[in-house]
């Protein structure tokens, strides 16, 4: 075995020196000095002379890392290692495996870990609060100069409990006699509350009211089961469902898509195209991930996101657009008071929005709201909510019952021992031993896995075949194949396993992420196989459809298990249950100080800005994205809804969503915060311009485990009667959700927790932003009639108002206060532009108050409505003779998390001004193209190629997506070819951005590098520019990798040397994602040739590594030289090192580069993602022409 070890130059360890930072600060260890981090690579089967040649292609980037020729640990006063926990992905190790297989060095084995050098005097208590601060034991574990194995077999079936209750066991008798331990765990699996809604769909034998409202209510419910011939037991979810089936029947919620499969949500809307109206499917799933994130918040949250994909994916949808609300107790708690068995909740905030956010980001769905609410009681269990959007055309799904021989296939990601458990763990309580017992349960997500199969899916030729499909989430395939057919043969032998020794058990139930199971005619497996392969994908036959209703499973040829099909889906015995309905707490008037609590209500935590948290997550990959999170001139008006285009149509049709929760008001009154839930989410989609009879729903219910008792019972009962009444008042109704039963740590109970989502097609056309738009605007109070329990009635005529004012453009904004009221709206429509505002006579209870189902409405014009106010030049918040200043108020709004979410840094003391550049002319082609042809090649991790390719089209080229594929030694040899000969087709090169290899192994576009480091490739490139007159261009990722394949500044690819340009991590360490202003240096290249020096263009960006680099004499050499084609400039057009207009902190603001002869161009913005009616709350030039500008080279 070699070892590699590789460590960060001194003036580059930003991680270890932001790591040592968090130590003194977070665990007050001020005796620490200095803090060392060192990669170690242990790799088997490659020798050691080979890796010399490749070590600072793959593992090493000599321009910031250094190679250590031993690992020296005497001169340190503590250290240790930590490695990743065997069986878990390791992201690392594998794209470090991946780029050595494309240099043809494939390791027999690869495994990384960290070692830790820490210098100072450090006590042994200090040392063991480091190691608890550093090391999550459901996820990695301390190790020091050990290599690690691959896990080996253990027991066919582990001495995991069987949490079956005595009834259940009774009816597994009446089908088997002696069930085996893997059938009971698959009985136990697939009856799990978090498979089959247990709790949700246990009677509801008695009901005891203490609220006259919500016995009110239950009666109306009796009346419409009456209504609808409903005979089925009462229970949760029939309450939960019911309005779907009861407007069904009234001929109203008529985009309900009736299909066979429930994968997700599901309308049928019309697409409007320049060809006409086409019918689609528009899907929506939501669900949670609260148990695995609670445990190993990076993971879970990743795969949260990644298994709410899979779900409309399995429907045949192609995922566009993301949603992420998690509920967390407070962040800022020191660390010294996180409890027993739990992790901080700092950390569990952090290392859960890193999760969600890094899987969003790499798979390429834009993430357009992101919200974290925060209430005491999510340090019982946190909340990770991801909600996802998608569609495709109602005539490529095909949805066919099984028939005897079909067969299931595979698809997708390898096998391994990750996960097992998790569904039946996810339905349990916690305790104080839950982060040493539940290490099985917790999965790594691989999302450039998950974009292939999203890839795939966009071929009709692919889904068209497709007769069912089920994503292997919870319960892996004890849970996806069963579901698929009455009966079944399944080999789990033909299952593709990550390493040997897999038992039946780990085949069996084992969560591994990025698969799917697919039903196919046995006629159409070859097909399906060959278009999966061109995807890049695996795809295995593993079961056959047989006529006995029964589940069989086999392992080495032998039955391990046997189940009968009627048995798995009677879901386990009949339960039953009383429910107490309890006297709502009684709320408290307050008395206000429009000073005092204005300046609090900026700094609540569920008021203040999330800024650190939203740009975090890529809002704007896909090209669809409406609105920005983040709005108006200064970014700072969060939206209330989300809205994104139909991918892949010229259309304006698009998708709108939002959500609806307040933890006070459902731990107050559950009913009514049911209810007011309900209200809100429609609200936020009504003041955005969406029509309200368009519009549908999905709920999320998370509560304390109930157990028995039913005054517990009785929270998500009169929390479901008060969404009942808000549907039935409205006309609209639920059509899915899901259920999460278990907030529960020892004596701690998560808040009754009822999220509505909101969401609707519409027209973008008309859509407007809840920021101010202008001075002299009257501004507009729409009030609800309240019944005589308080609560909002009567909205529809206000619904059809605001739509119609939309409309006719008489509204400029519109908001519907949630958090903080009217106050909290009028603060935060204010800031997004700097426009002040002054109250007219209010009173202030009515300006603090709750005001759900309330609208504020700015316009230009006097209308007959209640006046709130009028906005202002001063940019101040005006209350009779009383103001405030926005600028006091928005230091106010910004700070509260700036030191879990930062968003400052320390400006660079660099210069910004550059030497001036002398005059190159353009380069002209030597051959004319009336349409040339651009190749993008996809790498593993590319996410842009989709926006880049429409880009190039509509500026007139033909492009070529080409998918390198290195699923065998052969594949790569076979892709090499391809490159080669597509190039030679070719006139310009292009490499869209992505994480192409997950931007590992410790850097960005390795995977790319090593690829073009091939001698054939570097052969090819080499004849394309010189012998072909051609272009190459990259944005993003495609950007890092001409930097650091010496193609930019140096016009051909060179051997990294210590002294060259490269691309650093930002300087807030992490990604960031928002519109940059940036001014054009040059336009001596094709690439610019449609733009003016000195012009200024909005731009999308999202990265996390675009700090650009180099020396000071190489800049001022790339400044004479006219290579530096943009920087980043601030709102009066300079240059600046301000983290809020530089956002990566790039040296001199360099944003994008050029080879000398200009044909060669590079940056990290992204102009692909600019469309007509996008990006509509950002002011600004985004139509950059640089894809107009290349292909026009060539005519």
């Amino acid at each position: 075995m070699i070892e590699i070890y590789v460590q960060k130059k001194e003036a580059f360890a930003y991680e270890a020196e932001k790591l040592a930072q968090e130590i003194r600060e977070l665990l007050a260890i001020q005796t620490l000095e200095k803090l060392e981090i060192i990669n170690v690579y242990s790799i088997d089967g490659v020798c050691k002379q080979d890796l010399q040649k490749v070590q600072e292609i793959v593992f090493c980037e000599p321009q910031v890392d250094e190679m250590l020729e031993e690992l020296s640990l005497q001169d340190c006063d503590f250290f240790f290692g930590i490695a990743p926990l065997e069986g878990q992905f390791d992201k690392r190790s594998y794209s470090a495996i991946q780029c050595l297989q494309m240099l043809n060095l494939p390791p027999t084995t690869l495994k990384h870990h960290q070692v830790f050098k820490l210098y100072g005097t450090l006590t042994q208590a200090q040392q063991e609060a480091i190691l608890s601060y550093l090391i999550n034991p459901i996820e990695s574990t301390e190790v020091f100069g050990k290599s690690h194995h691959t896990p080996q077999a253990t027991d066919d079936v582990p001495q995991a409990p069987i949490n079956l209750a005595a009834e259940d066991l009774k009816l597994i008798e009446q089908y088997l006699q002696h069930p085996n331990p893997l059938e009971l765990k698959i009985i136990e699996t697939y009856w799990s509350d978090h498979c089959r809604h247990t709790t949700f769909l246990t009677e509801i034998s008695s009901i005891a009211f203490e609220d006259p409202l919500a016995e009110q209510i239950y009666q109306d419910y009796l009346q419409t089961r009456k209504e609808l011939g409903r005979q089925k037991p009462i229970s949760l979810m029939d309450l939960g469902t019911i309005m779907s089936a009861y407007l069904t029947s009234q001929g109203k919620a008529k985009s309900i898509a009736q299909t066979e499969e429930q994968n997700a949500c599901t309308l049928e809307i019309n697409v409007t195209t320049p060809k006409g109206d086409e019918k689609w499917y528009l899907f929506f799933k939501n669900e949670t991930h609260n148990h695995p994130t609670e445990i190993e918040p990076f993971g879970g949250a990743s795969t949260c996101i990644g298994g709410a994909i899979r779900d409309p994916l399995s429907a045949r949808g192609y995922v566009y657009a993301g949603m992420r609300i998690s509920g967390s107790a407070n962040p800022l708690e020191s660390i010294s008071q996180t409890r027993k068995g739990k992790l901080p909740q700092r950390s569990i905030a952090i290392k859960s929005s890193d999760g969600f956010s890094s899987y969003g980001n790499q798979i390429g769905v834009a993430t357009g709201m992101v919200e974290e609410i925060y209430h005491e009681g999510y340090k019982a269990k946190h909340l990770e909510l991801g909600a996802v959007l998608g569609a495709t055309p109602k005539e490529w799904v095909s949805s066919q019952a099984p028939q005897s021989g079909d067969v299931i296939v595979l698809l997708g990601g390898k096998t391994g021992r990750d996960g097992c458990g998790g569904a039946s763990g996810s339905s349990l309580s916690h305790n104080i031993h839950s982060l040493s017992t539940c290490g099985s349960e917790v999965q790594k997500g691989n999302a450039p896995e998950e974009r292939k199969i999203q890839r795939l899916f966009c071929n009709p030729n692919a889904i068209k075949l497709i007769k069912r499909c089920n994503d292997l989430g919870a319960g892996g395939i004890s849970v996806a194949l069963c579901e698929l057919a009455d009966g079944l043969e399944i080999h789990l032998d033909q299952i593709s396993c990550k390493y040997e020794g897999m038992t039946a058990y780990d085949l069996t139930l084992s969560e591994s992420q990025e698969r799917m199971a697919i039903l196919l005619n046995p006629n159409d497996v070859a097909l399906f196989a060959k278009l999966a392969e061109e995807e890049n994908l695996e795809c295995r036959c593993i079961a056959k459809v047989i006529d006995e209703k029964v589940i069989i499973f086999y392992h080495h040829q032998q039955v391990v298990a046997k189940l009968p099909k009627a048995l798995l889906t009677s879901n386990g015995a009949k339960r039953s249950t009383a429910v107490q309905i309890t006297r709502p707490k009684e709320s408290t008037k307050k008395q206000y100080n429009f000073i005092q609590d204005f300046q609090s209500l900026a700094q609540d935590l569920n008021i203040c800005s999330k800024r650190g948290l939203i740009e975090k997550f890529d809002s704007t990959i896909g090209g669809n994205t409406i609105f920005m999170p983040l709005g108006g001139k200064y970014q700072s008006t969060p939206i209330q809804a989300m809205a994104h285009k139909i991918p892949f149509a010229q259309t304006t049709t698009c998708s709108v969503a939002s959500f609806g929760f307040n933890p006070f008001l459902c731990e107050q009154n559950p009913l009514k915060g049911g209810y007011f839930a309900v209200i809100e989410s429609v609200c936020r989609l009504i003041a955005t311009g969406v029509k309200f009879e368009e519009i549908y729903l999905s709920f999320q219910e998370y509560f304390e485990k109930l157990g028995e008792d039913p005054v517990k019972w009785g929270k998500p009962f009169a929390t479901l009667l008060g969404a009942f009444l808000a549907q039935k008042r409205l006309e609209i109704c639920a059509i899915g959700g899901k259920d999460s039963m278990s907030g529960t740590f020892e004596e701690l109970n998560v808040p009754p927790t009822f999220v509505s989502f909101a969401f609707a097609a519409s027209d973008c056309t008309h859509l407007i932003a809840p920021e101010f738009k202008s001075h002299d605007s009257f501004v507009y109070l729409i009030k609800p009639e309240l019944d005589t329990n308080h609560l909002p009635t009567n909205l529809k005529p206000h619904f059809d108002l605001i739509h119609s004012l939309i409309k006719e453009h008489k509204a400029l904004s519109c908001y519907t206060p949630t958090f903080g009221g009217i106050a909290g709206a009028i603060l935060k429509m204010c800031l997004g532009n700097r426009i002040g505002f002054a109250f007219e006579d209010v009173a202030l209870e009515e300006i603090f108050d709750m005001s759900y189902g309330s609208f504020i409405i700015e316009s230009k014009q006097k209308l007959p409505l209640l006046l709130l106010g009028k906005t202002t030049l001063a940019p101040h918040i005006t209350h009779k003779q009383t103001s405030l200043s926005l600028d006091v108020l928005s230091e106010l709004y910004e700070q509260p998390l700036q030191s879990v979410y930062p968003t400052q840094t320390q400006h660079a003391s660099t210069p910004t001004t550059l030497p001036p550049a002398k005059h190159t002319p353009a380069p002209t082609p030597l051959q004319k193209y009336a349409k040339p042809r651009v190749l993008l090649p996809v790498f593993f991790g590319t996410n842009c190629e989709y926006d880049i390719q429409y880009a190039f089209e509509e500026a007139g080229a033909e492009v070529e997506i080409l998918v390198l594929q290195n699923l065998t030694q052969e594949h790569i040899k076979q892709s090499i070819k391809n490159f080669s000969a597509s190039l030679k087709r070719s006139q310009i090169l292009f490499l869209s951005g992505g994480f192409s290899g997950a931007d590992e192994p410790d850097g960005s576009a390795k995977m790319i590098k090593t690829f073009f480091f091939n001698p054939k490739i570097k052969e090819s490139i080499s004849h394309f520019l010189e012998s072909q007159d051609s272009l190459i261009g990259g944005n993003c990722n495609g950007f890092q990798a001409l930097v650091k394949l010496g193609l930019l500044p140096f016009g051909k690819i060179l051997p990294s040397q210590a002294d060259h340009p490269t691309l650093l991590h930002n300087t807030l360490l992490r990604h960031q994602s928002k519109i940059v202003r940036v001014k054009v240096c040059s336009n001596s290249s094709p690439w610019l040739s449609q733009m003016q020096i000195g012009e200024i263009y909005s731009l999308p960006i999202s990265h996390g590594e675009g700090r650009f680099y180099a020396q000071d004499s190489v800049i001022e050499e790339l400044a004479r030289n006219g290579q530096i084609a943009m920087q980043y400039v601030d709102l009066e057009g300079n240059v600046s090192n301000d983290i809020r207009y530089n956002p990566n902190g790039s040296s001199y603001g360099i944003e994008a580069l050029t080879s000398q002869d200009g044909r060669i161009f590079g940056k990290m913005g992204h102009p692909e993602r600019y469309k007509p009616n996008l990006l509509k709350n950002i002011q600004g030039n985004f139509d950059m022409q640089i894809f107009k500008g290349a292909v026009h080279y060539f005519r």
